[in-house]
């Protein structure tokens, strides 16, 4: 727990502009510019020569490591500098050489949820949104308005097209080139990407159950494992497995990415 007396301490070789907000306990490296309008949470960490851009709202007890940019402005030539923001939860690390971008007019901002991990080099691009405990690995690259729910993973080295959705507890193998939608719960690998298996492990480490698990595997062959295809597989699944609130939630993210592939052209990695 961050001691609420605890005083700010900053490098005198750092830059804070006088607008910031510095919570309890926070400290700032050497060589780190903080701009206008950010607020950083109690106990948080910045090491050295990093940016924090202007309005960018940082939890508290994060851990921003050397040369991280968090907060710059979009990639975008959309953007014309239009008032929007970076979100980043509590207790989330942030390695070295990380690039988040911060969001457009689209959605106003982009944001990262708490306990998550962002690996070095990693890009976020404007708009996204990603969950709470979620790892980004190492050189994991995000186009504009990626959507990564919570726990998912992504291994080194992948790279997520703009406008893709990737479910919760998903796990993506190093090198991945990500085109469309990643189905919650399952694993995916090769080149070009699909689904392996489900991720048990990580189903595993989360705390789901056996039977949920099982339940899930059933899911999955229907799914990827047999002659249907995904229209007749969900119709399966909805008339021969229990419909947990898993296998739910699974069966509306599918129906989800069908609305949106009409929108967005993305559809689901299959």
């Amino acid at each position: 727990m961050t001691d609420i007396t605890a005083e700010v301490q900053i490098h005198p070789t750092a830059i804070v502009h006088p607008d910031a907000e510095l919570g309890a306990g926070c400290s700032i490296g050497p060589y780190t510019i903080v701009e206008p309008n950010v607020t950083i949470g109690a106990g948080t960490e910045i090491a050295s020569s990093a940016l924090i851009g202007a309005h960018t709202r940082i939890g508290a007890e994060c851990r921003i490591y050397h040369g991280a940019v968090v907060g710059s402005i979009p990639q975008d030539q959309k953007f014309i500098g239009e008032q929007s923001i970076l979100e980043i939860g509590d207790r989330t690390s942030i390695r070295e050489f990380t690039t988040l971008n911060r969001g457009t007019s689209a959605l106003g901002k982009t944001v990262i949820g708490s306990d998550t991990l962002v690996m070095a080099y990693v890009h976020v691009a404007h708009d996204c949104v990603i969950g709470n405990r979620v790892i980004l690995a190492n050189g994991t690259q995000l186009g504009g308005h990626v959507e990564i729910e919570d726990f998912a993973i992504t291994g080194g080295l992948v790279a997520v097209h703009q406008f893709v959705r990737i479910g919760r507890n998903a796990f993506i193998s190093g090198g991945g080139m990500v085109t469309k939608d990643i189905c919650p719960y399952f694993k995916y690998g090769h080149d070009p990407l699909k689904p392996v298996s489900l991720n048990t492990i990580g189903l595993k480490r989360c705390g789901f159950s056996d039977e949920a698990i099982r339940t899930l595997k059933l899911v999955y062959r229907l799914l990827h494992r047999s002659s249907l295809n995904i229209s007749q597989a969900v119709k399966a699944v909805t008339a021969e497995v229990e419909q947990t609130d898993e296998v739910k939630y699974l069966l509306a993210f599918i129906e989800e990415s069908a609305l949106r592939s009409k929108r967005y052209g993305r559809g689901l990695t299959s």
